[in-house]
């Protein structure tokens, strides 16, 4: 029988068990710190009716998207996390409890070019705030603040997470008779970072057909720079020019200085006019982040807030404010800059246990006390020589080995080695338990992130 290539398609991510491993403990920290601010996990089908993910519909959304038949039914991918939110709030409203936050970390599909750190099957993890008819201002500041926590406890500390308001920047082309032209204009600054000024002014100009002067104007205004203090001063001459820029501006003041009463350290956010999102549904803050020292990757979490999440499934208003980190484009990127740590137990299991007796039963009592006790226990039952043992428990990374012998069935010990000091000591199950716990949950005090 002819045997079929074993291969993964490409821009799809197959990690081997160490690094799976660390991927799942990111996955945890997010989880915890996600809970910390009071977030409820959601998990929303990754099969979606095509009708219900494309309510908008158009755009390069649906290029993208997976879509097939099955039977009569015209189904597809969940592209992002997002829509199957706003299908989820509309059908469950009555049900739900408002201000309604929201946690979800799961895969997303989408068919575009596979290249280096972009996926066609990748995990967003979201966190998003839904009102009912309103959503204060408070929560868009919040947001920013969970995700300098969350990166934070990741062991990240060289990023930013940079602030702009839509409002600002439709106020802006508003009084400078560009208000028709809003969106588009938006859509080409935000490429400023992927292809400098030079190339974003001819694009306003042979494509958005603005005119020279005007398109000067635009990218004079992008320039706007300094600290936080010195940008929202410098836009304060706009004040009185224009209705919705003056709203912008306020709520821009207000999420700033929320932002330094969260605890979150001016160095982690700036305010920056060039932060637009490309995505039309955007409607007041808009946020993206990027590592300071590796500017060239993009943002690594973006998101903003809308002021009707569900408008295409149903007449309820629900406002929102939510962001999104690539995580699996995060994780590939650390992973290449060699910042994912090696501290981190990676090992399946705390402790192997190896019987070196034909009689398993001690063996057996011993794993089911340690794994009573809270250790992640593996019992190898394999018949091999003691060197394909340790073998095995070197391979897997193992921080304990425990060994029953004769001597240990007869005394009721259990022989725990270190496998990182080559310490041995014989202890009675429950101490070995704590011992093993203890010295794992020192190895596992370290960052899954390192800088």
């Amino acid at each position: 029988m002819a045997k079929v290539n074993p291969r993964t398609l490409s821009g799809f991510m197959e990690l081997l068990p160490a690094q799976q491993m660390k991927m799942e403990r990111m996955m945890q920290l997010l989880r915890e710190s996600y809970a910390l601010y009071g977030f409820t996990p959601l998990d929303t089908p990754v099969i979606e009716s095509a009708e219900v993910l494309l309510a908008k519909g158009g755009g390069e959304t649906e290029k993208q998207i997976y879509r097939f038949q099955k039977g009569d039914s015209d189904l597809a991918l969940r592209f992002d996390l997002t829509v199957p939110l706003a299908k989820y709030v509309a059908a469950h409203c009555a049900e739900l409890s408002f201000p309604f936050r929201r946690y979800q970390i799961g895969k997303v599909y989408r068919g575009e070019r596979a290249q280096r750190g972009r996926f066609r099957e990748f995990y967003q993890a979201d966190i998003d705030v839904i009102g009912d008819g309103k959503l204060d201002i408070l929560n868009e500041a919040e947001i920013p603040a969970v995700i300098y926590s969350t990166f934070t406890k990741l062991g990240l500390t060289k990023f930013r997470i940079r602030v702009n308001n839509r409002k600002l920047l439709n106020g802006f082309y508003r009084m400078n008779g560009m208000q028709e032209k809003a969106g588009e204009i938006m859509r080409t600054v935000d490429k400023l970072d992927k292809i400098g000024p030079e190339k974003v002014k001819l694009l306003l100009i042979d494509e958005v057909k603005m005119l020279p002067c005007k398109a000067e104007n635009v990218l004079d205004f992008m320039a706007i720079r300094g600290t936080n203090a010195e940008v929202l001063e410098a836009l304060e001459r706009y004040r009185g020019m224009d209705e919705v820029f003056d709203q912008g501006l306020e709520e821009l003041n207000t999420v700033t200085k929320y932002l330094q009463d969260f605890g979150v350290p001016e160095e982690n956010f700036a305010v920056d006019l060039t932060i637009a999102r490309g995505l039309d549904y955007y409607t007041g803050t808009v946020y993206e982040t990027e590592m300071t020292e590796h500017p060239e990757i993009g943002s690594v979490c973006s998101g903003g807030r809308y002021d009707n999440l569900a408008e295409y499934y149903t007449d309820r208003q629900l406002p929102g404010v939510g962001i999104s980190i690539g995580l699996t484009r995060l994780f590939y990127v650390l992973g290449e800059q060699g910042l994912l740590s090696d501290e981190i137990v990676t090992a399946p299991c705390d402790a192997l246990v190896l019987p070196m007796t034909e009689e398993l039963g001690f063996a057996v009592s011993a794993a089911t006390a340690l794994r009573r006790a809270g250790v992640r226990t593996q019992l190898y039952a394999e018949k091999k020589k003691f060197k394909a043992k340790m073998s095995y428990a070197d391979k897997i990374g193992v921080p304990f080995a425990v060994f029953i012998g004769e001597d240990e069935v007869k005394e009721g010990l259990l022989s725990v080695k270190d496998m990182q000091t080559g310490e041995q000591v014989k202890l009675a199950p429950d101490e070995a338990a704590a011992l093993i716990s203890a010295r794992v949950a020192e190895k596992n005090a370290g960052s899954v992130i390192r800088e």
